[in-house]
This record gives structure tokens, C-alpha cells and sequence, in this order.
């Protein structure tokens, strides 16, 4: 709904504002009129009839006076103005969020923002950055899309390639966050996941990439875990006790031969780098008999196309894994000199992971309260909870 306003409209923030009126209008009415035959109708041409009316007493919007003359006459809200069936505007939304004429951090967080659905907040601790500073990029994007008159379109085939960087870091973002939520009560956001996904398929058919593939191949080869990663009670389950009969075969097969078609072109970046990664942990059929020395040296390669703080976290586990929790700490204790994951939680999360197999109990137990500080998730503060009641017990029996 938002995305066919934002078409219509040409203006994010007024389709933005318009839209929480009629949602709110249609808390207050449905309840007593009845919900209507077909409620996104109902509700998006609600939102436009209060940008129409916005646009008559402000007059404030560049273009609004030939908007305004092309209104056709509606006598209801109820009116299905626009097509039941929206179309793919999702992508058109996508395409014009990534317009080379905003900065790349500008693209990935207006984005994340209108499209992935993420809030202020959740896309802020996606950047690591507050939430008045990302408030302060995002309408500083969203104004500059409408002043520039930037098209809401799909760009032609020659103008695609230019984009996909942009528009790969998107989707990966919006997967990342419905795959671990940054916040709430659940773990996954299973709507945020499939819309990921969605959009790789669209996108791999619109621009047949080996990178965009490689995308593709990482987000099904790591949603295939799903049912697996929290119990029945809802508590979170860490990889080394999944019951990998749960695990998608169907998605993993299809992930398996995505990544080996993708890496056949012999042009290996970090997508495709990170899909064989996960190729190896979804083909391992026990947590032992992972290949945890390759998936070590995958990490150090990916390194190289992607140096940064994240990827050497995620190396330092798998070292863990393949050569002992000494190793991988001596990549953490680097880490933690640089301090810029001194404010993320899963980075404090490994470190007491690799300080309590070590028996460093003490010091486990302070990461895992500066993890449990950090982390704004339910489901994985039930589980640091546990884990600090553990090595209390531990500490106890020691005494």
C-alpha cells in the first residue's frame, strides 16, 4: 500500500504520514461500519484522499497543482481507486530508494526503512548508529528523492548493474533482520525472510548475476534452519543441537544448486563466498562432522574481498571450531583492542561462548552480562539468562 501511495504521490514522507491516518481511521470505523470486501483498497485510497486533501490546504509540494487537477471525483472512501492487486511495486519502490543519486548508506536505510519494514530504531541498530541520527538520514533521502523528481520506476537493462550492489545490501539487510530480530518477542521474523527472498528472485530474474545468485543461494541455504533454531517452548537452539531432520531439505538442495552454478563463472565475491559457507554447514550432517577448517578459510578469503569487524568475528568462531577456543579468542582479543563491536552484542555473546569452554568462568560470566545489557531480543536474553545461571552454579561448586 505504501509503495503504490509513494507511486501515485511521488512524496515518501506525505504517502508515509497518509497511510498511519488511515490505518488509524480504519481502527476506529471498522469496528462499526464492518471490515470492507476488500480492505487494502479501502485503506489506500482512504490514505490518498488525505494526501489530496493535505495537498489543497498546504499547497507546499512542487507539481501538486497539476495533481490536484487531474483528482478524478470519488464521492467515497470506499471508491477502489486502485487495483486490489498492487503489481510488483515493491521493486519499483526498491529501484528508486537505490537511485545513485543518494549515497549508498542513504539507499540501504531508506529502504530498509519503507520497504523492509524495519523501523527508525531497528534500522539504526542495523548501522550501529542512534536513532536521531539515522531519523536525520532518513528524511534528508526521502526529501531529496522528491525535490530531485527521481523516477519511481524500474530503470532499463543497461542502468540495472549500476544498482545491484545497493540493492543486494538491501534485501541482505532485511533478511538479516527478520532472520535475527534485533528486537521483540520472537526470534525470526518469518514475513521479513520470505520478502528477502522474494525480492532476490525478482531481482536474479531481472538481472542474472552470479553475485545476485550468490545472494539467493546464501538467504535459502540459511532459512532452510528455520523450524530447527527455537524449541517448541520458544527458547532459542544453538546450531550444535538442531534436529537437522527439521531443516528444509528442499530449500537446501535448491541453495546448493543455485551457489554451484553461481561459482561455476569462477568470480567468487562476498555473497557467493558466504553461500558456499553455509553450503558446507546445511550439507554436514552432524554438527561434528562439520568441515569447520574449510569453512575457516572460506571466512579468511572472505576477508579479503570484505575486510571488516563482522567477518572477523564470524572467522574467529569457525578457528574456534577448527583449531581450539584459544585460537579463536586470540582473533576476539584483537577485536575487542579495536572496539568497534564493543557496542554489539553478539560480539560479546562469542567471547563468552570461547571463555566458558576455556573455563575462564568468571570472565565468561561478565561477557555474557554485557551480551544479555546489549541485546534487545527475548529469546536470546532467556538464553544468556540461562547461560549466566549456569556458570553462577559452576562458580558456586568451584568455591
Amino acid at each position: 500500500m505504501l509503495a503504490a501511495l509513494i507511486s501515485r504521490l511521488g512524496d515518501i514522507e506525505l504517502a508515509q504520514d497518509v497511510l498511519q491516518d488511515a490505518l488509524v481511521t480504519a481502527m476506529q470505523r471498522w469496528p462499526v461500519d464492518g471490515t470492507p470486501r476488500n480492505p487494502g483498497a479501502w485503506m489506500t485510497t482512504t490514505a490518498y484522499h488525505r494526501a489530496i486533501d493535505r495537498l489543497r490546504r498546504s499547497r507546499r509540494i512542487v507539481g501538486s497543482d497539476d495533481l490536484l487537477e487531474s483528482i478524478p471525483t470519488h464521492d467515497t472512501e470506499d471508491d477502489e481507486m486502485f487495483d486490489p492487486n498492487f503489481g510488483d511495486e515493491r521493486l519499483k519502490l526498491m529501484f528508486t530508494c537505490c537511485h545513485p543519486a543518494l549515497t549508498l548508506e542513504a539507499q540501504v536505510a531508506l529502504t530498509l526503512n519503507t520497504l523492509g519494514g524495519l523501523s527508525t530504531a531497528e534500522v539504526a541498530r542495523a548501522f550501529l548508529v542512534s536513532e536521531v541520527t539515522m531519523a536525520q538520514r532518513l528524511v534528508r533521502a526521502k526529501r531529496k528523492i522528491r525535490d530531485a523528481g527521481i523516477p519511481y520506476q524500474v530503470p532499463p537493462a543497461h542502468k540495472l548493474p549500476e544498482r545491484r550492489d545497493s540493492l543486494l545490501s538491501v534485501i541482505y539487510l532485511i533478511f538479516n533482520e527478520g532472520y535475527s530480530a534485533a528486537s521483540g518477542d520472537a526470534l525470526i521474523r518469518h514475513e521479513l525472510c520470505d520478502e528477502a527472498i522474494r525480492l532476490a528472485r525478482v531481482l536474479a530474474a531481472l538481472l542474472p548475476d552470479p553475485e545476485v545468485h550468490g545472494l539467493l543461494a546464501l538467504m535459502l541455504l540459511t532459512h532452510a534452519r528455520r523450524k530447527a533454531r527455537v524449541s517448541a517452548s520458544g527458547e532459542l537452539v544453538l546450531l550444535e543441537d538442531q534436529d537437522r531432520s527439521l531443516w528444509d531439505k528442499a530449500m537446501i538442495a535448491e541453495g546448493v544448486q543455485i551457489i554451484e552454478t553461481a561459482l561455476a563463472y569462477r568470480q567468487p565475491n562476498v555473497y557467493q563466498l558466504q553461500a558456499a559457507i553455509a553450503a558446507l554447514h546445511s550439507q554436514a550432517v552432524s554438527f561434528a562432522s562439520t568441515d569447520w577448517a574449510q569453512i575457516a578459510a572460506l571466512y579468511g578469503v572472505l576477508a579479503t574481498f570484505n575486510p571488516s569487524a563482522v567477518v572477523e568475528l564470524n572467522r574467529a568462531v569457525a578457528v574456534a571450531m577448527a583449531n581450539g577456543p584459544g585460537a579463536g579468542m586470540a582473533i576476539l582479543d584483537d577485536l575487542e583492542r579495536d572496539g568497534a563491536l564493543n557496542g554489539y552484542y553478539a560480539f560479546h555473546a562469542a567471547r563468552a561462548d570461547l571463555l566458558r569452554r576455556m573455563r575462564w568462568l568468571q570472565e565468561a560470566h561478565d561477557a555474557y552480562t554485557e551480551a544479555l545489557t546489549l541485546c534487545r531480543n527475548t529469546v536470546e536474553q532467556a538464553f544468556f539468562k540461562h547461560r549466566l545461571k549456569e556458570i553462577e552454579a559452576e562458580l558456586k561448586t568451584e568455591d
